[in-house]
């Protein structure tokens, strides 16, 4: 077979060359979670008996809080401590009363009160003009020195901006340079929360990772309320038992189809792609959301691979046609690699099907299946792209990646475990609505970002930073410095469309968000991508999976 470096001479044997196929490093956790004791429903019901006992102690709290200011520092707490979800209904008429009948404290507060009241209000939809901090700038419009908390409010809700709220920009820029100024003279639970917020904002965080970072940081504050501590580690470790017994039915589920020896060239990456479940939600009650992104990351893993990593292009064009036709009788005109992941996909879309009818939600089905013939069609067209050496227009490209970046997908795996799911939600989903897109880029663009040197196999393969490059005309390094600027301005648009798109619900419109932060905790601008090279999941793993919670 010829070699990728001939296909400029034999061009007309470009549909028979294989990509450079990279060789990815085994699971590093083995048989870890697959052979973990059960957390039978005896131990559960323990566990949700005490839970319960210190959230109505934590609820009375919460009522009786007198003033707008101390209601808000304890929601705020509650959220970083990962226990919102107990007290979803109390925190949103809060909330509502704060905004509709105590206007003095956005309008006449100090900058530390303004800034979290604007931050959490946003955070919950509501819309709230930036103006409110317009009294905090001087005549030539730039903020003034404040004391650490004040500044730090204000970093963290600079992050919930819009892309025309210029007075926010200058705030990211301004508490930047100061809280950086500043951080090692603090003490120590404080600096521990501007280190965090610094390498990442709070609006961007992943929820669930937050919460088991900041029990440590709240431990350590004086001011700390023992009740919340202790009911936020029993919390968490009830999560953990739960997260476990996740992991190990998964893994059993995944080790019957014996992918990593028959697919040698495919990423085995379970655990890593379990990440991103708990990253979407993880709150007990959504187990069934998980479970199925967690399937279905692995047929977009395998699938990608395929393409990516090993398929000529007519291999793949023919897969891709067969993965058209959905019919298990036309797998044998495939090679036998090819049949593998064709029956995986089919059987895990088989497992879909019956829980979706389970689930009362067997109108997904067809989305779901449509959603990965979609995903086919464009991971075929990228390998075009590739192999044959044919760069499209930037604008055409990202067109494509807008459907690799996996979002509808991701989004359609997840379908029949939202009790609000109706089939008017996936025919909003298949207009391609502004939140998804402006989501799946910062995804796509992250990965570019975070991938190009592994995906460009030694500057062999052209990528999205080569089509930028080449039509630009511009320098590796300028583009990759476009590319963060446009992961910023679609983080400025998913925050508006967040608080703008209430006709959905916010249990499904919550997941475009949580997207948006597992990119921003999956890839980084030292080629890092926490899915492929488990070296960089490992911290997250251990704290959320395997390292206890000290009770």
């Amino acid at each position: 077979m010829a070699t990728y470096s001939n296909i400029a001479e034999a061009s007309s044997c470009v549909g028979e060359l294989r990509p450079p196929v990279t060789n990815h490093v085994p699971s590093i956790w083995g048989d870890t979670f697959s052979n973990h004791s059960s957390f039978d429903d005896k131990e559960r019901e323990k566990y949700e008996e005490a839970v319960e006992a210190l959230k109505e102690e934590a609820r009375d709290m919460l009522m009786a809080a007198a003033t707008p200011l101390n209601q808000i520092i304890l929601i705020d707490t509650l959220e970083r401590l990962g226990l919102a979800y107990l007290f979803e209904t109390e925190i949103e008429h809060k909330l509502q009363h704060i905004k509709h009948d105590d206007d003095d404290l956005l309008h006449h507060s100090d900058l530390f009160t303004t800034a979290l009241g604007f931050r959490l209000l946003r955070q919950h939809r509501h819309h709230i003009s930036c103006d409110v901090f317009n009294k905090f700038v001087d005549k030539d419009g730039m903020f003034e020195d404040g004391d650490v908390e004040g500044m730090l409010s204000l970093y963290e809700a600079a992050h919930v901006r819009f892309r025309d709220e210029k007075i926010l920009q200058e705030a990211t820029d301004f508490t930047r340079r100061y809280l950086s100024s500043r951080e090692a003279e603090l003490e120590s639970h404080l600096r521990d929360r501007v280190k965090r917020a610094l390498e990442r904002p709070l609006h961007r965080d992943i929820p669930i990772v937050y919460a088991r970072i900041f029990i440590s940081i709240y431990e350590k504050d004086p001011s700390r309320n023992e009740l919340l501590l202790k009911l936020a580690k029993l919390n968490f470790d009830f999560l953990q038992k739960l997260y476990r017994k996740e992991l190990s039915q998964l893994s059993r589920w995944w080790n019957q189809f014996d992918l990593k020896s028959k697919l040698p060239y495919a990423r085995d990456r379970l655990v890593e792609a379990y990440m991103w479940c708990v990253g979407y939600h993880y709150e007990p009650h959504y187990s069934y959301v998980r479970i199925g992104l967690a399937k279905g990351i692995q047929i977009i893993g395998i699938m990608d691979d395929t393409y990516d990593n090993y398929a000529t292009l007519n291999e793949a064009q023919l897969f891709t046609e067969i993965l058209d036709k959905w019919n298990m009788d036309e797998a044998k005109r495939l090679p036998e690699y090819m049949r593998t992941v064709y029956r995986f996909i089919m059987s895990t879309c088989q497992d879909y099907e019956r829980d979706a009818l389970n689930l009362g939600k067997a109108f997904a089905t067809p989305y779901f299946i449509e959603t990965v013939q979609q995903l086919g069609r464009a991971y075929n067209q990228e390998l075009k792209f590739v192999m044959e050496r044919n760069l499209p227009p930037f604008e055409d490209y990202v067109k494509n990646s807008e459907i690799t970046s996996c979002i509808y997908i991701m989004f359609a795996a997840i379908m029949p475990g939202f009790k609000s799911l109706t089939q008017e939600t996936i025919d909003w989903m298949k207009s391609e609505p502004k939140i998804a897109i402006s989501t799946g880029m910062i995804g796509r663009y992250w990965d570019d970002i975070g991938s190009h040197d592994r995906e460009s196999k030694g500057g062999q393969v052209f990528t999205a930073i080569d089509c930028y490059m080449k039509q630009h005309g511009v320098t590796k390094q300028v583009t990759l410095s476009k590319f963060g600027q446009l992961v910023e301005e679609a983080w400025m648009d998913v925050n508006k469309e967040w608080v703008e798109t209430t006709f959905v619900s916010a249990e499904i419109s919550l997941q475009f968000l949580n997207y948006a932060r597992m990119c921003d905790a999956s890839y980084n601008n030292s080629n890092g991508d926490a899915y492929t090279d488990p070296k960089m999941a490992k911290s997250n793993v251990l704290a959320l999976f395997i390292d206890p919670i000290l009770i």
